[in-house]
């Protein structure tokens, strides 16, 4: 087992209350704020993350179940690897 599963918990929102309360948690119920100058907004622009496919793809038995054995979100996780190999390959290749 991978030492991020190890340190895995799960809590309620009544026994995050309760930590908090006991001043268990490293938590702030006050995060930090800042201001944005007024030239942000004027620059902003509205960025649309890339659509996806749906197809068909056949993988290896093992190569599927160990990314489900990583937990929820196992087909992110896959086209994340796909992203990564696509990016790194994108390059030119020196001759």
């Amino acid at each position: 087992m991978a030492k991020a599963e190890e340190d895995t918990r799960r809590y309620s929102l009544a026994e995050l209350k309760e930590m908090r309360a006991r001043g268990e948690t490293k938590t702030s119920p006050d995060p930090p704020t800042f201001e944005l100058e007024d030239d942000f907004w004027e620059n902003a622009r509205v960025v649309m993350p890339p659509s996806k496919s749906s197809i068909h793809l056949r993988v290896d038995t093992d190569v599927l179940e160990w990314f489900k054995a990583q937990g929820r979100g196992h087909l992110s996780r896959m086209n994340a690897v796909l992203r990564s190999f696509m990016e790194a390959h994108k390059q030119p290749r020196p001759r």
